[in-house]
């Protein structure tokens, strides 16, 4: 019969253990996955907390960390009968978040935002477990808004985010990991895998993980144009792809292996302007075309995010309500014309090893 285990290895194996949570979109969740790795060669036993919607599950497969769910509800700034039943999904998630944690007793909980944080993270405060969250965008999201009264630390992408101060509180700017494959992407290697010849100029365009009905709709009725004077690579979103078909135009609905490869060839990108897809366009130093998701659709985050990127002169902006097909192509052209100013200015934007500064501030509670 085993020995049960002595209250230091138990307090040893609590302390080798840290709990990891995000979901709702890609951007949530990718910035972690060089926080898990970074501590995973660490020796650190990492579980991820997710939604039930299979994303998160789908984005951390083959990373060797145990897969949770809890039930996560959507807190909305407007009026929704869905606010009354997410309410219970919330006070759902809390509980189903103390059973985890009671079982599992993790050091730190790191939290890297969505609607999924703030059961864990306030269950987390409950049990007196320290937890350690990042901020993506401009200013903080309503979530990481929610659970600041329970976090330790926060961690930011931008040096310019201003979160009141509170005691107990530790506010540090970090910036935002940015994947190790990515950084190491090969261009040539991008174009062989698009097929595209290397005298060619490539154009990529991508509205997130989610994707982006109305950048896309704009794309696909620009292709035509688009493709006289590029290569067209459209990220599209699942079950996102459209019929049109035309010459020097692909489609892919995500692009999970190679992406960094691909980046690494484009000459113009065009994106959306969440803070993820941002910092890792301004780490590569990619000449971009930015389509921030309008207000009437978001809490105007996208819009923060590129006026930031606009005003440094690391990337132009076309808002959504503007966007049109031949303003699009107009813009891009205008815009890899004078990509070389572009990229000089890129040269003056600093990437801080986010990682890192990150596990430092979750070892401080290991």
């Amino acid at each position: 019969m085993a020995e049960p285990a002595s209250s230091a290895e138990q307090n040893n194996q609590r302390n080798n253990h840290v709990m990891v949570v995000g979901g709702g979109t890609a951007g949530h969740v990718i910035p972690a996955l060089p926080v898990i790795q970074s501590l995973q060669q660490a020796g650190h036993r990492i579980t991820f907390v997710g939604t039930t919607s299979g994303l998160e599950e789908r984005l951390v497969a083959g990373s060797g960390v145990s897969f949770k769910t809890i039930a996560a509800g959507k807190l909305r700034r407007y009026w929704s009968w869905q606010n009354f039943t997410d309410v219970g999904r919330i006070l759902l998630g809390v509980l189903q978040s103390m059973v985890l944690l009671l079982k599992d007793r993790p050091g730190v909980v790191f939290s890297k935002g969505g609607f999924v944080s703030f059961p864990l993270a306030f269950a987390a405060w409950l049990l007196r477990i320290p937890v350690v969250a990042h901020e993506s965008d401009y200013s903080p999201g309503l979530a990481n808004r929610l659970l600041l009264p329970f976090a330790r630390v926060l961690c930011t992408s931008f040096a310019q985010t201003h979160v009141k101060p509170r005691s107990g509180l530790t506010v540090i700017h970090t910036g935002t990991p940015v994947r190790h494959e990515l950084l190491q992407g090969d261009a040539a290697r991008g174009r062989q895998t698009l097929q595209v010849p290397q005298e060619q100029p490539l154009l990529v365009v991508t509205g997130g993980s989610l994707g982006a009905d109305t950048l896309n709709g704009v794309v696909a009725t620009a292709a035509p144009a688009l493709t006289e004077h590029f290569a067209v690579f459209h990220v599209c979103g699942a079950g996102k792809m459209s019929q049109v078909q035309c010459e020097g135009y692909q489609q892919a609905e995500y692009v999970s292996d190679g992406w960094g490869d691909i980046l690494a060839a484009a000459d113009v990108v065009v994106s959306r302007a969440g803070a993820n897809a941002l910092f890792e366009l301004l780490a590569l130093r990619k000449v971009c075309l930015l389509v921030p998701l309008s207000a009437r659709a978001s809490r105007g985050d996208q819009l923060e995010n590129a006026d930031f990127a606009q005003s440094a002169g690391f990337a132009e902006v076309v808002f959504e309500e503007e966007l049109d097909a031949a303003g699009l192509v107009e813009t891009v052209l205008a815009l890899y014309q004078k990509r070389s100013q572009v990229q000089e200015n890129l040269l003056n934007f600093s990437l801080p090893d986010a990682t890192s500064a990150i596990v430092r501030e979750i070892h401080r509670f290991l």
